[in-house]
């Protein structure tokens, strides 16, 4: 008896992950905890390939075989265990005046149809406790994310009507600067953010929207940090120590989330997360404007020239390992309250190896297990994190609420 004891008390001793499998650990910790992804751009999948015909695109059958596959059907992500996800209501920034409004309401039009379409799958989550609900119950929370702040056209107003219609974030600017904001990919217009682009932050802790800072110059992350009342997000970026990328999270922006309590949402864009996939796409992109200039008005040899480069520079090819490199910088340099998951699947073309689709989170925590990650650590990137900024969010927006009207300035 007393060496069946000691072995009891030996075996209770191990570490969890000694006394079950890696897959069953993190099915256990994926069911206890919802995953909750910042970005996937789905929607905008269904406008480019069946002009929001949900009908024509069933994500209820395998979307793998297609001859221009998605990442996204209901059979991985339920074997991805996503418990929730921000779908992306992206369009793209050269659309101007009321055609991104548009666009945009269209986009948002789809994630409720969809939603709708497939109830046994999915359904509507407005705030942090529909999501822990939802995935209580075995389905999959919708959130809404707007990708552009060029979209609300200037108009508080319309800031206001996304809300209503349920868009929870709203990325500050997209690659281009729009007119009150500077982007991370174009020429700096306004120093950061406008006097108008601080009332818009304003605006959005008054309703509960999330300040997404993806895509924003280093400059508005500081003026939008300034001004916030409430934690911001970085729906799908990851760090520019590791991988030197314009879109990519500096280290003294990283520093900043532990007082304003955010967290940034790393993503599996392969120049994002790999300096070498980086430098490829830069040549590749150089080499682009090379053929396109060489082979002027011919565009079938600028098409096979390019080929030809491509075959003598093979691309270079991004790692799970690479993306757990910069889970783990947030952690080394904001700390493991300010870290989550934002793949950008469906809104890229490539993927690190191993992570090609919504099913292949579990590689991720794989690796992350075999780091050390404890099952703490694991709950707040997985989904923690993100609910305790929304309900701080929700929290800053019910005080104003009591205390300010909607800002009704105009742009000019």
């Amino acid at each position: 008896m007393r060496k069946v004891l000691a072995l009891l008390t030996i075996v209770l001793a191990l570490p969890l992950a000694a006394q079950e499998s890696v897959d069953a650990r993190i099915a256990r910790i994926l069911k206890e905890v919802p995953l909750i992804d910042g970005h996937n751009d789905l929607p905008w999948e269904y406008r480019e390939r069946v002009k929001n015909q949900i009908a024509q695109l069933d994500i209820s059958q395998d979307q793998s075989k297609l001859e221009k596959p998605l990442m996204t059907d209901i059979a991985r992500l339920r074997a991805g265990h996503l418990g929730a996800q921000f779908w992306s209501v992206y369009v793209p920034a050269t659309l101007k005046g009321a055609d991104p409004v548009q666009a945009v309401f269209e986009q948002i039009d789809v994630v409720h149809r969809m939603a709708a379409k497939y109830p046994d799958t999915f359904a509507l989550a407005l705030t942090a406790d529909d999501v822990v609900r939802i995935h209580k119950s075995g389905k999959i929370a919708c959130l809404i994310g707007m990708e552009g702040g060029h979209a609300i056209n200037n108009s508080l107003a319309l800031l206001r009507q996304f809300y209503g219609a349920g868009a929870r974030y709203m990325t500050i600017t997209h690659s281009l600067d729009n007119d009150w904001a500077d982007s991370a990919t174009d020429d700096p217009k306004h120093n950061g953010l406008t006097d108008f682009g601080k009332a818009v932050i304003g605006e959005m802790n008054r309703l509960g929207m999330l300040i997404d800072l993806s895509h924003v110059a280093p400059k508005t992350m500081h003026d939008a940090l300034d001004v916030t009342a409430a934690p911001v997000i970085f729906s799908h970026s990851s760090t520019r120590a590791l991988t030197n990328h314009p879109r990519n999270v500096p280290d003294d922006v990283l520093a900043r989330l532990k007082d304003n309590d955010g967290v940034v949402m790393v993503t599996f864009v392969p120049g994002f997360v790999s300096e070498k996939a980086r430098a490829w796409s830069a040549e590749e992109d150089a080499a682009t404007a090379r053929f396109k200039t060489l082979d002027s008005g011919q565009p079938e040899k600028a098409k096979a020239d390019l080929e030809a480069w491509r075959k003598a520079n093979p691309r270079s090819h991004a790692t799970v390992a690479d993306v757990a490199d910069h889970i783990e910088h947030v952690i080394q340099i904001a700390g493991i309250d300010h870290v989550g998951i934002g793949g950008d699947l469906d809104g890229i073309t490539t993927t690190p190896d191993g992570l090609d689709s919504v099913a292949a989170y579990p590689t991720l925590f794989a690796e992350l297990i075999r780091r050390g990650h404890s099952d703490d650590d694991l709950k707040k990137i997985a989904g923690l994190n993100v609910l305790r900024v929304m309900r701080k969010a929700e929290a800053v927006a019910a005080k104003l609420q009591k205390e300010k009207q909607p800002d009704d300035r105009p742009f000019f």
